[in-house]
């Protein structure tokens, strides 16, 4: 009998629910916004960024989980899903 690698978590992370609190971004609260993220993202996850939020906490957030998700993902109803990056050995 095989060993079957265990299916990586998905994680969908909505950015917009970051700042709901403040209802609006602020880039003084970026580090906060750090920490939510990696709080929800199980490191080898396979993560869809989506959400309404400003481009450079999409950008930050996307650095910031390269080397600990497996697959990061953007999607949006205009754009569907585009993928950002792919380490998935397979």
């Amino acid at each position: 009998m095989k060993n079957t690698p265990a299916e990586p978590e998905r994680v969908t992370l909505d950015l917009a629910k970051l700042f709901a609190d403040t209802g609006q971004a602020k880039l003084a609260d970026l580090p906060r916004y750090e920490a939510r993220a990696l709080e929800q993202t199980p490191p080898g996850a396979d993560v869809i960024l989506t959400g309404r939020a400003p481009v450079w906490l999409y950008l930050r957030v996307a650095h910031l989980l390269h080397g600990r998700a497996r697959i990061l993902t953007y999607d949006s109803p205009v754009t569907g899903p585009v993928e950002i990056f792919n380490h998935n050995p397979r």
